[in-house]
């Protein structure tokens, strides 16, 4: 007979680690990658392939993990993607 995983373990937040940002446990992968890769249309399998030594136990729960939570999901998305357009905008000044 095969142990129960507790899926409350999968998915951690640690202020040193991806900047306390929900990740996979034991991974520098943030709920934010794979929440990005699914809403392309990846499927868990297909998420999987993209990161060698994730299960899709992790992807599902990372996945699970955005829908509960999706506010604060978009809310990092939307703070990454303002800072990708400062820094773009400082680059390009630069030139």
């Amino acid at each position: 007979m095969s142990t129960a995983t507790n899926i409350g373990t999968l998915i951690v937040s640690t202020p040193d680690i991806c900047g306390g940002r929900p990740r996979i446990a034991g991974r520098r992968i943030s709920v934010e990658q794979i929440s990005v890769l699914h809403k392309q249309g990846l499927t868990p399998d297909n998420i999987k392939n993209e990161y060698e030594g994730v299960s899709l136990e992790q992807i599902y729960a990372a996945i699970a993990y955005y829908y509960a939570n999706q506010q604060e999901i978009e809310t990092y998305l939307d703070e990454d993607k303002k800072e990708y357009d400062r820094l773009m905008l400082e680059f390009r000044k630069e030139d």
